[in-house]
Order: C-alpha cells, then structure tokens, then sequence
C-alpha cells in the first residue's frame, strides 16, 4: 500500500478492497470546501504513518452513488471499516477524531502503543496540531448554538420569502459550486421560472442555521411562496411528472411558457395514460373503475387530505401548512398519501381539475391546496364551511370529562347505574345520597374505559366512586359516608 491516499473511482472499486479485509478509510471531500482541504492534508499524512491501511478520497459530488451509498449529506465526512464492516464515522472537521479513529481502526505505528495522537508518527503528530489550530482559528467564534436566535430566525425567514421561487445552493446560478446545485438550477430555468438564488458557502450561520430551521439536512433547497419544496432529488423527480410546473401555475408564478403549452398537452397525455381501463367514463375520461376509487376516497372521511407523506412525516412544505392548519382547527381528518399510489396521484388531478397537492375535501367537496386553506383559516371563512358541514372541532379527553363532570350540579362517577349498581361502595354512595334526598346525575365508568383511567389522573384519585359538586370533587366513598354520619353531606352538596 506504500503510504498513500487513492481517489476512489466506483463502489465496485472499494467492494474489491474491503473483501481483502485490511483497514479502509474513506475521505468524502469536496474542492471548494476549505475545511475539506484542510482535513485532506491530515489525511494524507495519517496515510504514511499507516501504510497497512487502505487511505481513499471521493469527491462527494462527483461520485454521487458511492456518496448516496453511505449517506453522505455534508463534507468532510469519513467512514472506517475493518475486517469489510463499517466501523465507525465521522462527521465534520475534528482532527484529533480523525486520528484517534484512524489510529484505532488502523493499529498503532509501534506494537503495544496506545491509540492515542501523542502515538502517531513523525507525519500526523505536528498536522493534527496544525489542523487543531487552524479550525479553532478559522471557526472558533462562528460556530452555532443548538438553537436558533431569534435574529437569524428572522433572517433566514425573510431571505425564503424573498422570491416567489427561492434557492438556497452553493455558489450561484451563473457558476454552482456543486452538481447537486447546477441541476436544481437547470431544471428552474427550463421551466421558465424566474428565481432568487442565496450561495450558502458565503455565510456558515445561514448555512447550518437553514438546515435547523428547514428540518432539511442538505443542500441545495427549493422554496415555492416561502414553503420548502425540498433539495435536488424532489426537484428532479416533480420536474419529470410536470407536478413541478403545475405547482408554479397554482401559486401564481409565472413562467416563460404559454399557457395553452402548459395546461392542454399536459392534461391529454395525463387523461390517455390513464384510461383504458373498466371502460372510461364521458367527464373526465378516466376509467370507470378508477373513478370509483377515487370518490370512495374522497368520501372515506369527512375531512380528506391527499398529501405528500403523513401528518407525521409530511413530505413537502405544503402538506405540512394543511396539516397543521387542521390540527389547529382541531378536527379529525383522513389522509392519503399520494406519493404511495401514481394511478391516484394522476387520477385525482383530472378527476378534479386541480393539478397539485395537496388537496383538501370536506363532504367530499373539494375545497382547495395550501393557499386557499390558509386564507380561508385567515379570514375565518374555513370554520365556517367545517360548522356548516357539521364538522365539529375534536374534542380532547379533559374536555370530554369537564363537561361530564358539570353536567350535573351533584356528579357521581360509579361502576353500574344508581338502580344497579356494581360495587358495594357505589351502592354505599347512592344510598347516602337518596337518604339525605339529593338529586344527581351518574356515570358508569365500566361502560368507558378511557372516561375511567382519564377521571384518575384528571382528579388526581385512584379509585370510584368519585362524586363531584359543582365541578370539584368531594371525594369517594369514605368522605361522602363520613359527611352523612356527621350531619354535613346535604349542606355542602347544597352550599
């Protein structure tokens, strides 16, 4: 091996190197990082004094299969493997990390010699110290907190609403410093879109401070009206559906392209490519068989979302602004995930007429995409339609109980009804009551298990019966027979 860093030039390469079972480490880089540079010296020096070890550099976007193999979202980044197995990672410039790996994975240049930086030879030993100096020198006063400052935050929000169309990438449109870059960039400009363009390689805090507040861990990233479309693989792949332009269109973003080339051919090809199955209905020229489907889901809830990924794990900017407008409407809703389902995703643009996602329905009426919800959640006008359709807002469980517990001025929560009771301290309880000629309303928590383990912890009382007045609780069977025999249970039920 001789002591020297190798470009990896295929995954079959380093597959064939890693069976043999000696020391691989891999160095993923890039020519304009400089913190790359700075690391990629170290490394070349660590290859000397291992000479054992396998010491291969991959430049990170050049080799985008070997980079996606192993996850590769930010430079430097290096894998260790041992015995054909990774073994460890390392994120970021940290030069003692990359040589106490190395070190560990590799073996210690002297037998028995700990795998420490004070153990490397006479090539890393002064390097890692260099290297130290120089990252604390260059990054020391720039390096972020886990949270955002509300100053930045600000920044970057007003940098995302900028344009209409927003990209943040490295360098600029004119000369991308990344492939992933230059082609979210070729793919904006063939589909006609003017755009606003920020170089994330010119300021680190917007750099790391984006991928904290996008939730996005990589770059480039596209914003359409200030929602995150996503990075380059989404880009391409909404590109290539015509979903991309037909997101454009439906925001207001104007493109170069006429409008009769937008919608007509787009929409021909998108309705023959899916008819001709189960016979095809006069309207909208779909089958017969998927226009059923279609409307079974429509229908399937009296809220229906179709979106990208779930309420969990929403996959564009858009879905997540529906989703958490619903969630703040608080109503149940039902949700489809069109990126599971290409027959539906195409389907339903035809069926109707709206040719992006999401799409909201209620009673299955559909209602509109991201930007109608939001006004209408504005302007009040969408808890009107969900009153209207008889859509009432969810109601959580401590709702639930503080409305049974005042629904009677005097409430006892038993096990059975006061005619049939199922214990003998309810039976206790209700016969205290009559006696004294107390009128009350009950529950029985054995017909409710979720009223029952709810009450215990709202209450803060483990057992039944609890009996209530006025919305607070007087206690169980023990206090209420101890209030009877001391003469006091009608006048503080009374009070």
């Amino acid at each position: 091996m001789g002591g020297s860093v190798k470009d990896l030039q295929s995954k079959q390469e380093l597959d064939t190197v890693l069976h043999e079972g000696s020391p691989v480490i891999l160095h993923f880089w890039a020519s304009w990082c400089e913190a790359s540079k700075q690391m990629d010296r170290l490394f070349s020096h660590l290859s000397t004094d291992f000479p054992h070890a396998h010491f291969f550099r991959v430049e990170a976007e050049e080799q985008p299969e070997i980079s996606e193999a192993f996850s590769v979202s930010a430079v430097p980044y290096i894998v260790f493997f041992k015995d054909g197995k990774t073994v460890d990672t390392l994120e970021g410039a940290n030069p003692s990390s990359l040589a106490n790996k190395v070190a560990k994975v590799a073996g210690s240049v002297n037998s028995g010699e700990s795998a420490a930086p004070a153990s490397l030879g006479m090539a890393a030993g002064p390097a890692v110290i260099e290297s130290v100096k120089e990252f604390a020198k260059d990054n020391g006063s720039s390096k972020l907190e886990s949270g955002l400052s509300d100053p930045l935050k600000n920044l970057l929000q007003q940098l995302i609403e900028s344009h209409p169309v927003m990209l943040f990438m490295k360098g600029s449109p004119e000369e991308p410093k990344c492939g992933f870059s230059r082609k979210v960039v070729d793919i904006l400009k063939e589909e006609g879109v003017k755009f606003g363009s920020f170089d994330i390689l010119t300021d680190n805090d917007v750099r790391e401070g984006l991928k904290k507040f996008s939730n996005w861990p990589t770059f480039p990233q596209l914003y359409c009206k200030g929602e995150l479309l996503g990075g380059c693989d989404i880009a391409i792949a909404m590109h290539e559906t015509g979903e991309l332009k037909d997101i454009f269109r439906d925001h207001g973003v104007l493109t170069s392209s006429s409008e009769a080339k937008e919608t007509d051919p787009e929409k021909t090809s998108t309705t023959s490519s899916l008819a001709g199955k189960g016979g095809v209905t006069d309207s909208t020229g779909l089958s017969a068989t998927l226009t059923s489907r279609l409307e079974s889901l429509i229908n399937s809830g009296p809220v229906m979302l179709f979106m990208k990924g779930r309420p969990e794990e929403p996959k564009c900017g858009f879905s997540s602004k529906v989703v958490e407008i619903l969630q703040q409407e608080k109503v149940d809703f039902q949700t489809f995930d069109i990126l599971t389902d290409d027959e539906v995703r195409q389907g339903l643009k035809v069926y109707s007429n709206w040719s992006s996602y999401p799409q909201l329905y209620i009673r299955g009426e559909l209602i509109g995409g991201s930007d109608i919800v939001l006004e209408m959640q504005k302007s009040g006008e969408l808890k009107r339609v969900l009153t209207e359709k008889g859509i009432s807002e969810k109601q959580t469980l401590e709702d639930r109980l503080q409305k049974l517990i005042s629904s009677s001025t005097v409430m006892l929560f038993m096990k059975g009804t006061p005619d049939a009771p199922r214990c003998g301290f309810s039976s206790k309880v209700v016969n205290a009551l009559r006696e004294e000629g107390v009128r009350f309303g009950s529950f029985d928590i054995l017909s409710d298990e979720e009223v029952r383990q709810g009450l215990k912890t709202f209450s803060n009382w483990p057992t039944f019966p609890q009996l209530y007045y006025k919305g607070e609780l007087i206690g169980g069977c023990d206090i209420v027979l101890e209030l009877r025999n001391s003469g006091e249970l009608k006048s503080t039920l009374s009070e």
